[in-house]
């Protein structure tokens, strides 16, 4: 260990120095100029190249949403809600961090994942190709057609930080990260309202969406799931810091057989 690069980092912020001088250093490259970038703010992941979610090292860039740790409840509710040989759309999906986890763990599911950004996607189909997986480029539902009324679970972390709270936010994200990805309007719902009016028209009967939100906005989530016609209910993970809605498509679960 470089006693250097942990004192530079440690002055620069980082809580956890020693850990991250050993991923830099083994990063390869110039580990001086890794740590520069650390120093100016720079998220690690971004730094590295990837980002750890769910025991996956997931591909990132500048430009993408770093994955979050909190967001993994999304992927163990998902997990836990979709049937055997179902189909699971992850919208919103930046780097693909949900739908890997989710594909990673259950081979038998049929995952797809969606984004408006090309960047992202690219990003998502590296990680999601070799696991049987696909990305595609959509504006919320509107690429999926195909699928409407017939997917088991939607998951989605969609930007949720109400406009007026970005400048409080981390320098690593607020200096760092696409506003696109951290924006969620004038009360934090912009994208959230969409992605549940998407997951209304995408679910079968009994299906399920899985939306992080927070503690402060969780119960404007609750109220916007039921105005699009879903039932919702929360839960959370106080470990990870995480809160998801999960808003169930009225009726019961429809069996088919005939999944393609």
């Amino acid at each position: 260990m470089d006693d250097a690069l942990v004192t530079r980092l440690r002055a620069a912020g980082c809580v956890f120095a020693e850990e991250e001088a050993a991923l830099l250093a083994a990063a390869g490259g110039d580990t001086a100029a890794l740590v520069a970038r650390r120093e100016r703010g720079e998220p690690l992941e971004l730094v590295l190249g990837w980002a750890l979610f769910a025991g996956l090292r997931v591909p990132v860039a500048p430009g993408v949403f770093v994955p979050r740790r909190r967001t993994e409840l999304v992927a163990d509710v998902a997990l836990a809600l979709a049937p055997a040989g179902g189909r699971v759309v992850d919208l919103c999906c930046g780097a693909g961090a949900i739908a890997g986890a989710v594909a990673h763990a259950r081979p038998d599911l049929t995952v797809v994942a969606a984004d408006i950004d090309p960047v992202a996607v690219d990003l998502a189909h590296a990680l999601l190709a070799p696991l049987g997986a696909a990305a595609i480029a959509s504006d919320l539902d509107d690429a999926l057609g195909h699928l409407r009324g017939l997917v088991d679970v939607v998951t989605a972390c969609p930007p949720y930080v109400p406009t007026a709270q970005i400048p409080l936010m981390p320098r690593e994200a607020r200096d760092h990260e696409p506003l696109l990805a951290l924006d969620g309007g004038p009360d934090g719902l912009g994208l959230q309202r969409g992605v549940l009016a998407a997951s209304s028209r995408l679910l079968r009967p009994g299906g399920a969406c899985v939306v992080e939100t927070s503690d402060a906005l969780e119960r404007l989530t609750v109220a916007a799931a039921a105005d699009a016609g879903l039932v919702p209910a929360v839960e959370r993970d106080d470990e990870r810091g995480a809160v998801v809605v999960v808003a169930r498509q009225a009726g019961e679960r429809i069996s088919d057989s005939s999944r393609a």
